[in-house]
């Protein structure tokens, strides 16, 4: 996943080949965007910041990004998913779940289908592939994860609780960083413990999540694949070159991100209520800001000045810390909630990470 950009680059240029290579910009103010599996080795991960990544790795190769080739690349990668089941949902470029329970080509195993697929990539992308192949979706994601690059992991029905019970907390869909402190303050350390908490003890603790790691310690994912992506939310952001903490100087920069927006927004067909204003401040910590209205946002102007009535009551803070990033999101709060959750029997393959190395 998080190598795609990378792995794509010392495809196409010889001399990236076997050196750290980030996707992003040096800058300041850079972010890496995708990290080589030789850059991983310093520590430089996607989203850090391009200083840091340097201060890690003072050999590491920056490339401008170049999301045409990526999307061309991903369009044929889905093209050959499709060859063999229309349920496709694609996560992002690099990234899918394939029903195959039923499968254009007949064939009686999930497993199988995964190794072609796998075989399929490399040899129309010279890129590698890792797949999970399991009953449901979050097995299959974590599966996917699991021996990659170039692997594949199956996690079968009468594996999938021992499996489960093993598996490290921070592994578990939806558990980042701070999640898993939290999970260790109530000793949970791995997927037996989690399934020792009762649904009580997790929603109280971990609100409507709490219901979603109840189930999934259990193995149980209902999910189907959803072939019709809805997207749900549209967004924009700029991280400023110097630092802003003057009122007109932010509301200045707040304009074209508004702009921007609206044109994805109208390009996409994508209508929203909600808007969410996104501050980074100078040392790095957040401040997020939403509105939800009774009606759906109209136009650039529009939501300039509902991002302008969100930003206005920062202005002490702001001053004090001074804002490195801002931006807006638009966001349809009209989705499905999680669904309840019975037994399923489907198989599911998850892609990840297509990647050079073998």
């Amino acid at each position: 996943m998080d190598a795609f950009y990378a792995s794509i680059e010392q495809r196409d240029n010889p001399a990236f080949r076997g050196k750290p290579v980030a996707v992003g910009h040096s800058g300041k103010r850079g972010v890496v965007a995708a990290a080589s599996y030789e850059a991983r080795r310093y520590g430089v991960r996607s989203a850090m910041a391009s200083v840091t990544a340097l201060r890690k790795c003072p050999q590491l190769i920056f490339v401008q990004p170049r999301f045409d080739v990526y999307k061309s690349v991903s369009r044929t990668i889905m093209d050959i998913f499709r060859e063999y089941t229309d349920k496709v949902e694609p996560l992002s470029l690099d990234e899918a779940f394939l029903d195959v329970t039923e499968n254009h080509k007949n064939m009686p195993s999930a497993t199988l289908i995964a190794q072609e697929i796998k075989l399929r990539i490399k040899e129309k992308t010279n890129l590698t592939a890792s797949a999970g192949v399991s009953f449901n979706k979050f097995l299959a994601k974590i599966a996917s994860d699991y021996r990659k690059p170039d692997g594949l992991f199956v996690v079968r029905p009468q594996d999938a609780e021992k499996f489960i019970e093993q598996l490290a907390i921070d592994r578990f869909f939806g558990v980042g960083k701070v999640t898993a402190k939290r999970m260790a303050e109530l000793d949970i350390k791995n997927g037996f413990d989690l399934k020792q908490k009762s649904l009580a003890e997790l929603t109280r603790h971990f609100g409507k999540a709490g219901e979603m790691y109840y189930l999934f310690a259990r193995g149980e994912d209902n999910r189907e694949v959803e072939t019709d992506h809805v997207r749900k939310s549209l967004g924009a952001e700029e991280t400023f070159e110097d630092d802003l903490f003057e009122t007109a100087d932010l509301l200045a920069a707040l304009k074209p991100i508004a702009d921007e927006v609206a044109r994805r927004a109208k390009k996409r067909d994508f209508s929203a209520k909600t808007v969410t204003l996104k501050a980074k401040y100078a040392d790095f910590s957040l401040a997020s800001r939403s509105k939800t209205l009774n009606r759906y946002i109209q136009s650039a102007e529009d939501l300039f000045e509902i991002g302008r009535e969100l930003l206005l009551p920062l202005e002490d803070e702001i001053a004090a810390k001074k804002i490195r990033l801002l931006g807006l999101t638009l966001k349809n709060n009209e989705t499905k909630p999680y669904p309840q959750v019975g037994q399923a029997m489907q198989l599911w393959i998850a892609f990840e990470k297509w990647d050079d190395e073998t």
